[in-house]
């Protein structure tokens, strides 16, 4: 199994932090970044001792620029200026010093002058036991692909001189990966991971700015990898990433996602090239939706809750046998209302405030999917069961907030309920249709890996909605059969919708959940007949939809009687209706789909508005 390993670029923070964040994650190397050591108040003897402790191999030293080339007199100066990074990286105990194609404008062309420099640079590192990798930037000046890199290091023709393959550097620019399965693998002195997603930019910005890890992009990672398992090589997969979004988040959270991505690949690559893998994941659970859907409220706010779940036809089903909590159901739907004042739904109550505490899983294996999310560093949750209690098995998800896992032996999670007569009336809600979270924006990319590395998800292609006061970036994940679906908001701009919910509720969370029908129109009459009230859509969006499609005058009388929000993709319509927010906290969607699969982007923009009408302004205090 090859070391993992990561780039302290990588990550936010003081290089100490960084090293114990890197550390407890579970990384077995580190590559150290020349400006976070220049930065750092200790010496190069002291981050050694101090990677020693922690158990961090340091296995490069990097970057060293604008090498190979030169005109005299910078060729000398180089040459100088090089002998003291050797003594630097004695100090730090690592044998690897990563040189990086020129950018200068001062540099000359071509091969064989820079494979005379590497290979008296070889030389010199050489009679130190130290080695040079040379890695070919994708703008560099005269070098840029990885191939020319290669026959400079073929040329030099000298042990201490090898390469450094990027994958950035090999797939963002496009080229073939093919040609790296004839190097020999004792030629690739390391090879470095990043995935991007896929944008019209320059590369040298894209490459700045937009970097992820492995899994969060599009670029085919896999595929590089497979090409270097074919060489043969064993040193360590590092990951240098440079991302905005990473230097502005959690060290300890980026190094885990990083450690996940890792495991993630290898286990992609494993039936092919076992030598790459660490102990397998378990496969993933196929999920068949929600079981159930906990809210954890006060007292008082318990009673307008379950008045709002009555008005859209749930009934109480269960009064658990020991505590204040309440089961509703409705069709496939399962509700839970836990106005305890201990436990964890309370601590999420008085950290959130009202709100989803908990959502249960519906898995075909609830043991295997604890297995494969605890290998992936997924925080596990125990909490103490009354005699009798079922004891279900879960993970800390989005803010803190619990995902239970739920299969065949735990199905009888309702037996700590107390059954309670409720009116047989027909369900006209059919099942949990998705489950919206917000969060902070730079905390998308890692929730993203959490649920499709732990779960049976795949991406949607990311989608940009218009707020009133701001963009909101929307990615959906969903299972195959599309009985599970989630979708993740984030916003950069603090006055959005979803970021106030943050910044009010004290965190990410679910900020509505919607469910299905088979009639909207009927189903919303019903629950206006309950109490129930909903969002107030303006006549003009109504002229426009009216304008835009073939719709029947009845229809379309319909719709503006109901505040229906309509799409359409194709032959597939989508029908859809938001009640009012609870508490400033989180709201309900009712829809119906007639062959279609998306989430009525088209009409976010208006429900947003609509929203931010309703609630209070941003600059008043809450009472």
């Amino acid at each position: 199994m090859n070391k993992r390993s990561i780039a302290t670029v990588s990550l936010s923070g003081s290089l100490d932090e960084k090293l114990r964040a890197i550390a407890a994650a579970g990384f077995d190397a580190v590559e150290i970044f020349e400006n976070d050591l220049l930065s750092f108040g200790a010496g190069p003897r002291d981050i050694a001792k101090m990677c020693a402790d922690l158990n961090l191999e340091i296995c490069a030293f990097q970057p060293f620029r604008d090498f190979e080339g030169m005109p005299e007199p910078q060729r000398a100066r180089n040459f100088a200026r090089a002998m003291r990074k050797f003594d630097l990286m004695q100090e730090l105990g690592t044998d690897l010093l990563l040189i990086c194609s020129n950018v200068s404008p001062a540099s000359l062309g071509g091969i064989d002058r820079a494979a005379d420099d590497f290979r008296e640079l070889g030389e010199r590192a050489a009679k130190r036991g130290l080695r040079v990798g040379y890695e070919a930037l994708a703008w560099g000046r005269h070098v840029n692909d990885y191939r020319d890199a290669w026959e400079i290091v073929r040329r030099a023709d000298h042990p201490a001189i090898g390469v450094i393959l990027d994958s950035f550097h090999a797939l963002a620019p496009g080229f073939p990966t093919r040609a790296m399965a004839s190097i020999p693998g004792d030629k690739i002195f390391l090879v470095q991971l990043a995935d991007a997603p896929r944008l019209e930019l320059d590369i040298l910005s894209w490459s700045r700015h937009f970097r992820s890890f492995p899994g969060q992009g599009d670029l085919p990672v896999g595929e590089f990898m497979a090409a270097i398992a074919a060489t043969g090589y064993a040193g360590p997969l590092s990951l240098e990433i440079f991302n905005d979004q990473f230097r502005a988040g959690s060290a300890a959270q980026t190094a885990v996602d990083g450690l996940r991505s890792l495991i993630l690949l290898e286990d992609q690559l494993a039936p092919d090239w076992p030598d790459f893998a660490g102990k397998p994941l378990a496969p993933k659970a196929k999920s068949r939706g929600t079981g159930f859907i906990e809210f954890a409220v006060n007292e008082s706010k318990a009673g307008e809750l379950a008045r709002l779940f009555s008005q859209l036809g749930f009934r109480k089903t269960g009064q658990h046998r020991s505590k204040a909590v309440e089961r509703w159901s409705q069709g496939k739907v399962e509700l839970v209302i836990n106005c305890e004042t201990d436990g964890f739904a309370h601590s999420h109550y008085v950290t959130h405030g009202p709100g989803v505490c908990a959502i249960a899983l519906d898995v075909d294996d609830a043991g295997r999917a604890m297995q494969r999310a605890e290998t992936l560093k997924a925080r596990t949750f125990y909490q103490p069961v009354g005699p009798g209690e079922l004891e279900i098995p879960a993970i800390h998800g989005v803010g803190g907030s619990l995902l239970y896992f739920l299969d065949q032996a735990g199905k009888n999670w309702d037996t700590d309920f107390e059954p309670v007569t409720s009116d047989a009336s027909a369900d006209a809600l059919l099942a949990v249709d998705h489950i919206a979270q917000s969060m902070p924006y730079d905390e998308m990319l890692s929730w993203l890996l959490f649920y499709t590395g732990i779960l049976d998800l795949k991406r949607l292609p990311q989608m940009e909605i218009a707020d009133p006061r701001g963009l909101v970036q929307s990615q959906a994940v969903i299972n195959a059969d599309q009985s599970l679906r989630f979708v993740l908001n984030g916003s950069s701009a603090n006055r959005t919708l979803p970021a106030r919910f943050i910044s009010e509720f004290f965190g990410s969370g679910v900020q509505h959940v919607a469910f299905a029908c088979q009639d909207i129109f009927a189903t919303v009459a019903a629950m206006r007949q309950r109490g129930a009230g909903f969002l107030d859509i303006p006549d003009n969006y109504y002229d426009d939809i009216e304008a835009k499609y073939d719709l029947s005058p009845e229809l379309m009388a319909q719709l503006r009687a109901n505040h229906i929000l309509y799409d359409r993709e194709g032959d597939g319509e989508f029908f859809q209706v938001y009640t009012h927010i609870f508490d400033e906290r989180f709201f309900f969607e009712i829809v119906e789909r007639r062959n279609y699969q998306g989430f009525g982007a088209a009409n976010a923009g208006i429900r947003l508005a609509a929203q931010a009408r309703e609630v209070r302004p941003a600059s008043m205090p809450r009472v």
